[in-house]
């Protein structure tokens, strides 16, 4: 064989092996490339790996979004320019917004981490509605997944936690609702970066990812490192498998919840009665997410909950925010 006709294999085969570094998933091939997505880009490695991916596949009519969350100062400022450019030199529409993460935290007390993502999601269905897109790709991977399945075992969390993710799911602010699609939940970190290198990707890298100071990159550099030590590399792939049997079941239980239930102004308590306990807790956390009430945690869904009862003499408890949820007449409301 000459030395051209081996140089034209071998590069062939890189090719190949390239393309099957991230395999389209199901989920993409349910929605087809000649409609319009938004696309978020937060111009780190998962964000430019989906974004070149998916103009791979014949995604040609998308809108990059970036959120500036001015946390890291000129290097938040770079990492927009950043995107920009990306967005430019494809010939791709682009949205940048940019909101002071930090005191929307302090302001609201929470996590800068879920501060983060409520000022992301606000961004991102305030662009669907002004460019009446409703559908947008995300990145998250399937570590992702893993960590966040942990964190929020490690808070507490149902099995709605624990689902972490799901590859479809959808958020409503006011009129709005937005589809968000995740079709790298079964890519791996380190698949991800083997399709940076190999394509020679240009990616910005976020300095607080190796920081220890949040809870997720200490699962992510400390707790997932020793768990995999003592139970070996297969532990991701065990939580994940986990993670996505409970967002199944998850499924399954929200489709048993009448929409009547969650939209109705009341809860009837006869009605919750005969349910059982898995399901007076759906009903009561997609009603209360339906009232508008903040941050339902599984605490608040007990707590209300408990008015359901037979025999109780609580009639009355506290909500987020200073709502209220209160028992009258064999009816629960929030006020």
């Amino acid at each position: 064989m000459d030395v051209e006709r081996w140089a034209l294999d071998v590069f062939a085969m890189k090719s190949q092996q390239t393309i099957r570094l991230i395999e389209p998933s199901q989920l993409l091939r349910d929605f087809s490339p000649t409609r319009r997505y938004f696309i978020g880009v937060s111009g780190g490695r998962d964000s430019i790996a989906l974004l070149n991916l998916l103009i791979d596949l014949g995604y040609k009519n998308l809108v990059v979004c970036h959120l500036n969350h001015q946390l890291r100062g000129a290097s938040s400022r770079g990492d927009a320019r950043f995107v920009e450019r990306i967005a430019r030199n494809l010939k791709l529409d682009c949205e940048i917004g940019s909101t002071d993460v930090g005191a929307l935290a302090k302001q609201s007390k929470l996590s800068i981490e879920t501060a983060a993502r409520f000022a992301r999601l606000t961004f991102f269905i305030e662009v669907a509605r002004r460019r009446r897109c409703p559908r947008i790709f995300l990145a998250h991977n399937a570590d992702d997944l893993v960590e966040t399945a942990l964190l929020n075992l490690f808070r507490g969390a149902g099995p709605g936690g624990m689902a972490a993710m799901r590859k479809i799911s959808t958020h409503r602010i006011g009129k709005t609702q937005l589809t968000i699609l995740r079709p790298l939940l079964g890519v791996w970190r380190s698949e991800i970066n083997s399709y940076i290198s190999q394509r020679h990707l240009e990616f910005r890298e976020d300095a607080t990812n190796a920081v220890l100071h949040s809870s997720r990159n200490k699962i992510r550099h400390r707790i997932l490192p020793d768990i995999e030590k003592q139970f070996g590399r297969d532990v991701r792939k065990t939580i994940w498998r986990a993670a996505q049997i409970w967002s199944e079941e998850e499924a399954l239980l929200d489709s048993l919840v009448s929409l009547e239930t969650i939209l109705a102004a009341n809860l009837a308590v006869a009605a919750l009665r005969k349910m059982p306990v898995a399901l007076q807790r759906r009903a009561i956390l997609r009603w209360l997410r339906a009232r508008k009430v903040a941050n339902v945690s599984f605490d608040i869904v007990e707590n209300v909950r408990s008015l359901v009862e037979p025999g109780t003499k609580i009639a009355k408890v506290n909500l987020p925010r200073d709502q209220h949820a209160r028992r009258r007449a064999g009816k629960i409301f929030v006020e």
